[in-house]
Formats: structure tokens, sequence, C-alpha cells
């Protein structure tokens, strides 16, 4: 692969005109198919749950009741010592509910008709709206006249809130992910010293994630792409893109500090450091794509679109890369080599990098003991984990949807914000209204039941819904125990009525999910790290160095998931990270950050250790190998490191609950595994275990593939016509 990648490299230096023009040619084709694209309808399934069936029954039984279309709710509260259903206040109230129009507009249910209001002071009071279509088919007429029409309401001296599904919007994440970016480019101009080599980084990130995010809208209808999408493809994108262009820039410089001329140094530089961004690219498309094992669709449509984005990083860090740096010239080096100031090899003094790997080498066991009992004393809060997902009760405290959430719970009670729908299935019924009763009846004696409303039965008679109305708010845990014994207690009735009961409701929905991703955990990990190991396996040709980097990754990401308990779920430095209110954490919190993290994390351990392995295998001791590896690799990898922190820290800015999480969750995974296992326990491991870090079995070396990460090959094919150090004339840039 190795000398693949060299000729590669080459080829891209020399036809740098060719590539820039293929790359920015892509770019504008998928601008333009962005443009022109249509919405996602954004459908959300959850094959394989008690939910989703009670859906489908009541799509196919009951298909004007529309049981997935876009809902909102308006909450009016009167002033302080009056009623809502009285004088100007009950007038107020039916002109906002008369202003409400529009052609999708399926109907309002007036508050007084339905007597939907507060019996503790009469103050509170709610209108029911349901649309024609889904969330996201909504026009801007249609959502514009939802925003507008509380207006009228306010002006009479009424306080007016919206929530519901109908206000569903794009996630904003505000001015700190550009403040990401910032550190980003700051970062690469020191660990550079030179504008146009740290700018380079940055170019391709931007291009890689412009091509794959604007791919991603054009196909967004087509495919069924969710909001989330784009943005997960972003954060992944710009953080891989820039850090995988950073390890072939440096070593580019490299090669040209030790005398390559600029061609040959592109063309080692991809061949050397463009091997290990394959394989490590190759780790986060893997931990990406496998999410497709959860069968959530949604989920799936999020990996496969970031790992699209992680391929273009990589093959923009094997040919576009190599091509600017043709046309960088000398401006990619720093000042100081230049204008000829640079400390002669061999001369200049150990960097930090020489200096703790030494110390690391001296005190494996101290090191050791304090990563592993440090990173451990984290995790702790992990044990108190509690999996839920977000209702608008987690939005943040200025928002409408949080302030109808509010009031509807001081008004109503907590459960009336999420309310369970049974759908119930009487084809085989002798009487459909004894077994409605019947199952009405058995609902209203369990525990944490508020109210039980029987629905209307279809036109053929053999199809009711039965809305059940919980004491608690809808992601407590006590609402997921109603939802089971619910479903606990009607085998008793679906034996003596031949009824079938589902429980569906965005509140079941939720729970189900949660239990499906609990679920599909322990097996998605053993696919991602099991085909990581095989391919780590092969990367290092060794068995413990990739046992130990699936060891470390285990830590660092149970680690990463105790710090998002303390923050999310306990409260800890909420404020400082924007935590408006605490709640369970999100239930595909753990799965996710398993897929991504574990891709990230092998991104370090592939560039660090490839730099180990590759010493080692050139003639150094095991010892001697760990402090080359990190003299060449621990200020790129830190830089990276600190790059893609950086990027996901900008992520917390976010309004959306769900990206502000899993912006902080992958920030700190990636500053525990880059600074903590990759930094302190790897070295320590690797000192302690000595020549048998790099064993492989004769019988498996002989069975497994030579990729050449470490340029083995390469140097074998170059030797021929290598120059001896002395003649060799300096580098022409």
């Amino acid at each position: 692969m190795a000398t693949f990648l060299y000729r590669l490299g080459r080829l891209a230096f020399r036809r740098r005109w060719y590539v820039a023009l293929i790359w920015v040619t892509l770019l504008a084709l998928a601008g333009a198919g962005a443009a022109s694209a249509g919405k996602s309808t954004d459908n959300f399934s959850i094959p394989g749950t008690e939910a989703q069936r009670a859906f489908d029954l009541l799509e196919q039984r009951n298909p004007e009741m529309k049981a997935d279309a876009a809902t909102a709710r308006i909450v009016f509260k009167a002033p302080e010592g009056q009623r809502i259903d009285e004088g100007r206040n009950k007038q107020a109230v039916e002109d906002v509910v008369h202003a409400l129009r529009g052609p999708q507009l399926a109907g309002v249910a007036d508050p007084f008709t339905t007597q939907a209001v507060s019996k503790k002071d009469g103050r509170t009071a709610y209108a029911s709206v349901t649309y024609k279509v889904k969330a996201n088919e909504l026009t801007d007429e249609t959502r514009d006249n939802l925003k507008a029409a509380p207006e009228a309401g306010r002006a009479a001296g009424l306080t007016v809130e919206t929530g519901g599904s109908a206000l569903q919007a794009m996630p904003q994440s505000g001015s700190t992910e550009i403040i990401g970016i910032a550190v980003s480019a700051v970062v690469l101009l020191i660990t550079f010293g030179s504008l146009v080599a740290a700018g380079l980084p940055l170019l391709t990130a931007i291009i890689g994630v412009g091509i794959g995010v604007s791919s991603i809208t054009a196909l967004a209808a087509a495919l069924d792409l969710g909001n989330n999408t784009a943005t997960l493809a972003t954060m992944i994108g710009l953080a891989v893109g820039i850090d995988y262009a950073l390890f072939i820039v440096s070593r580019y410089r490299a090669e040209i500090a030790e005398g390559r001329e600029r061609e040959e140094a592109a063309g080692r530089a991809v061949g050397t450091a463009g091997s290990a961004v394959v394989f490590a690219g190759l780790t986060v498309v893997i931990a990406l794509a496998g999410l497709a094992v959860v069968n959530i669709p949604m989920l799936t449509k999020m990996g496969m679109a970031a790992a699209f984005t992680v391929a273009l990083a990589v093959l923009i860090a094997l040919t576009l890369i190599p091509a600017l740096l043709g046309f960088a010239g000398r401006q990619v080096l720093a000042r100081k080599v230049r204008k000829g100031k640079a400390v002669p090899a061999g001369d200049e003094k150990p960097n930090m990098g020489t200096r703790w790997s030494r110390f690391v080498l001296r005190r494996p066991v101290m090191v050791l003991l304090v990563g592993v009992l440090g990173l451990g004393a984290i995790a702790v809060p992990a044990g108190s984990l509690v999996l839920g997902l977000p209702d608008e009760g987690s939005q943040p405290v200025n928002t409408t949807q949080r302030k109808a959430y509010d009031l509807m719970s001081e008004g109503f009670g907590p459960g009336l914000n999420g309310p369970l729908l049974l759908a119930v299935d009487t084809k085989d019924s002798k009487n459909p209204q004894d077994a409605a009763d019947a199952v009405v009846k058995t609902v209203q004696g369990l525990d944490d039941v508020a109210a039980v409303v029987p629905g209307r039965f279809n036109e053929a008679h053999d199809t009711t819904t039965i809305t059940v109305v919980p004491k608690s708010k809808p992601s407590g845990e006590q609402t997921e125990k109603l939802v089971h014994d619910i479903r606990a207690a009607r085998a008793d009735v679906e034996s003596k009525t031949n009824a079938k009961v589902l429980v569906t409701g965005t509140t079941a929905v939720n729970i189900d999910v949660s239990q499906k991703l609990n679920d599909a955990l322990l097996p998605y990990l053993a696919l991602v790290v099991g085909l990581a190991f095989l391919l780590l396996m092969v990367v290092f040709r060794s068995v413990l160095v990739p046992l130990k980097a699936a060891l470390g990754f285990l830590l660092s990401v149970v680690a990463a998931l105790g710090a998002v308990v303390a923050v999310f779920q306990w409260g800890w430095l909420s404020g400082v990270f924007g935590v408006e209110e605490t709640g369970p954490i999100m239930s595909m919190m753990p799965i996710f950050m398993v897929g991504v993290v574990f891709g990230l994390a092998m991104d370090y351990e592939v560039f660090l250790v490839t730099r180990m392995r590759e010493a080692y295998v050139h003639g150094e001791r095991p010892g001697q190998a760990v402090v080359t590896g990190f003299r060449h690799g621990a200020r790129v990898v830190t830089a990276a490191a600190v790059i893609m922190i950086s990027v996901f820290a900008g992520f917390i800015g976010s309004s959306e609950p769900m990206i502000k999480m899993i912006g902080f969750g992958l920030a700190i995974a990636v500053f525990f595994d880059a600074f903590v296992v990759r930094m302190a326990i790897v070295p320590a491991v690797l000192a302690l275990l000595g020549e048998r870090a790099w064993w492989l079995p004769k019988w498996l070396e002989r069975a497994l593939p030579n990729v050449d990460v470490e340029g083995e090959q390469l140097q074998k094919h170059l030797a021929p016509t290598a120059e001896r150090p002395e003649d060799r004339e300096p580098a022409r840039v």
C-alpha cells in the first residue's frame, strides 16, 4: 500500500492543476445540487418495536386519523385573579383559535368545547391543533401562521405559548462553532509556524465538508435524511479532515527537512503518513457504518452520511493535499527554515515529546496507575446512567416550547405533556365496545394514571384509540414503568376479549427507542471492536498492541460517559456548559459515543504507534522506538487532538439539547483518549511489555496480509535509486 500511495502522492503533486480542478468541480456540482434540492420529509420509524406497529395499524385501519401528523398545542394563562373562560379573556382565546388557518390545517380543538380548562383555578386552558401532514412537510406559511396566531391573545393581556412537533426546526449551533474553527487555526499556526501550512488543513477540511454536506442536502429528500444528519457530518468531517491533512503536511515538512526534493517529499509523505490516514479513516468508517446494526433508520442514515464525509476527508488528504503542496512552494515551511535559521539536524534540544516519553519509560507503573485510576474515578457517575430521549421539558427556558410545557405542567399536571395512545384492535372481538371498555377499566386501575379518555372507533368499527394521561412527566421513570405495566396487564384483557392492545405515542416511542438502543449496544460494541481489532492487527503485526488499544478505548469512553452524566444528569458545572435542564441522558448517547469515539480514538493510536512500529521495524530497541515515535508524533498528535476537541466543543453552543450533549461528550472523550490513554497509558504499557508488545504467532503472521503501513517495502523500492546522505544535494524548494 505504501508504494501505491507514494506513487499517488507524486502523481497528484505533478498534476496538481488537474487534481485541484476535479475537487473544485465536485464542490460546485454538490453545491448546485444542494441549492436545487427539495426538503426532506424526515420519516421517523423504529422497525421491530410495539410503538411502530401501533402507528402502522392506525395508518392502515384509520388513515384519516394521521397518527404521525404534525401537532401543536397553544397554552393560555389569564392574569392573576382572573379566569380564562370569562369575558374578554375567553374572547381573546377564541380570536387566537380563529386565527389559525391554512390548507394544511386539519383542525383546532376549542378549549371551551373540549373542557380543556384547568380545574384548579380556571386560569389555564389549551387548544390542540392538528395538521394533515408531518412536521417536516409543513410549509413556511403554515409555521408563520402558527407563530403569529398567539399575538392576538398576548395583546389582550394573556400569557400565550406554543409547543408541539409543528415547531420543529433546524438546530442552531451558535457562534461557538466558529470559535472552534478559529481555535483550530491558531493551533495550526503555532504548530507549523507558517500561515500557508496552517491554512492547508483548514482549506481542505472545509472543501471536504462542503462537498459532503452539500451532497447530503442534495440527497436529503430522496434518501429521507433528517435535520441532524448534516450537523453530525459537519462535526465529524471538520475534525478528521483537519487532522488527516495535518499529519500529511507535517510528514511532508519532515521529509523536506531531510533534504528531499518537493515531489519526492510529497510522495513519501503520502506513502507513509497517508497509509496511517487510510487505516485511521477505515476505523472511523467501520464505526459509523456499524450503527446500521441498531436498525433505527434515522441513526443508520446519520452514521452513513458521516462515514461518507470521513471517506471524502481521506481522499482529499491523499490527493488534494499533495497537489496544494505543489502550489505552496517554500511558503509551507516555517519562517526560520525559509530564512536558513533552522537548527541543524542533531543539534536541536529534545522536544517535549521526547522528554515526556523518557519520563514514562522511567516510571511506567506509576504513570499507568495514575492514568487508569484517574479515568476510573471519573467513570464512577456512569454507574448512575439513566437513559431517555429529550422532550420539550429539556428545551432552553426562554423558548416558547419550554414555556408551554411548564404552563401545562402547572395547570394540568406534567403527564398531559406526553399522553400515551393505546391502539386497540377489536377485529376478532365479538363485542368491540365491551373490549374497549375492558381496556379502559384495566388501565384505570394502574398506578400513576391521571386520566383515561376513550376514543372513537374507525368506520369499520374494528379499531379504536384510548388516550392515557400519566401523573408523571414524559421522561420520568414512573411514566416508563406505567408503559411496562400497561403492556403487562393487557394479557388478561386480550385473552378474555380477543382484542389486541398496542401502546404508542411520543412517550412510548421514546421508551421503545431507548430499549432498542440498550439491546443493540453489546452486539454493536462486539462488531465494531472486533473488526477494528482485526484491522489494527494487520496494521501493527501484533496481538497485544490492538488489544491494548481496544481496552484503552473502553476506559476512555466509560470515563466520558461518566462526565456526561455528571454534567447533564447530575448538573455539575451545568451553568458553565449552558445546560438549563438536567435529566436523563439521551438514549443514543452510549452507542453513538462507542461508534464515533472508537473511530476517532484509533486515529491517534494509528498515527502515534505507527511511528513506533516504523522505528522498531527499522532496527531500534522497543524503548527507543517509543521515544522515536513521541519525538516525531507527539507534537502533531497533540495539535490534532486540540483541534478535534475545539471543533466538537464548538457544538456545545447549539440550541438543540442532543447536539449540545454530543458535542460535549465527543470533546471530553477525545481529551481523555488522546492525552491520558494514548499519551500516557499506551507508552507505559509498551514500556512494560518490551519486545512482547510486537509479538505475533508465526502462523498468524503468514495468514495476515502485509499492508506495509510503516513503509518497509517502500524503503526497499526506493533503495536502488537512493542517494547516499553525503552525496545528497540540498532540497530545491
